[in-house]
């Protein structure tokens, strides 16, 4: 500074060791030169050296807002990170429940699905897309005394279930009646599945009502494709299977 500044500044209470900083020492010079007699003039030196701390000033406040800017930036950036991941950890969480949910109702719905199909008095027809070609009791000359169950005449092949579960006790040639299958229910009484083109069951096996045990043939004594059903209680002497169809399974054949 000059001598007139220097002492102007030490005059309104500034000195070499308290400008710490840019701001403050154009301060000094500031005042300084308002207490010189309006009618001096600066010298260049000192006019240059006040530009010079009033561009360093306006430079720090620049970095001082870039630096405050930049603060801001990161601290909201920071925030949105978190509850970006806060919103994703609750969607993972809801997905997990939904999931946890649905595998407890999947494993309910088969539980008793299985309890169901487990159960000993469902039943199930024993065929499809059939139609009855000869009765219960009827006489005629393809059978040897009068017919001993309903013929259910289908095409080659069609699969034939078990009418309820049970354990098989035979699966073999049956001479006139081919290939035989028959299934003990639980209450004891005996269904006969005949003139099969195949077994698909072996003896002691257990099935379920509509489980295969083989499929419609003409072995045995036939005249076309066909399965001849019995029903034997307590494996005795063959009933009409229609009347136990409906009134001991509740089906309408």
């Amino acid at each position: 500074m000059t001598a007139a500044l220097a002492a102007a500044a030490g005059a309104v209470g500034f000195s070499h060791s308290s400008l710490a900083s840019p701001t403050q020492a154009n301060s000094a010079v500031n005042l300084a030169a308002l207490s010189l007699d309006s009618g001096q003039q600066l010298s260049g030196i000192t006019t240059a050296r006040i530009q010079a701390r009033q561009l360093a000033t306006r430079d720090s406040s620049r970095v001082q807002l870039a630096d405050t800017t930049t603060t801001k930036k990161q601290s909201a950036a920071a925030k949105l990170a978190q509850a970006r991941a806060a919103k994703l950890n609750a969607t993972q969480a809801l997905t997990a429940k939904r999931a946890s949910a649905l595998a407890t109702a999947k494993a309910k719905a088969e539980a008793a699905e299985q309890k169901a199909r487990e159960s000993a008095t469902r039943c199930e027809m024993m065929l499809s897309g059939y139609h009855i070609t000869a009765t219960f009791g009827q006489g005629g000359s393809r059978w040897a005394r009068n017919h001993t169950g309903t013929d259910f005449a289908a095409p080659m092949g069609t699969r034939i279930g078990a009418v309820m579960k049970g354990v098989v006790i035979f699966a073999d040639w049956a001479g006139p009646y081919g290939r035989q299958v028959q299934v003990r229910h639980e209450d004891g009484t005996v269904t006969w599945y005949n003139h099969m083109s195949k077994f698909s069951v072996e003896v002691g096996e257990t099935v379920y009502a509509g489980d295969q045990v083989g499929a419609v043939g003409m072995t045995g004594n036939t005249t076309g494709p066909h399965l001849h059903f019995e029903v034997r209680p307590d494996g005795g002497e063959p009933i009409n299977p229609m009347p136990w169809l409906r009134n001991h399974c509740g089906l309408n054949p």
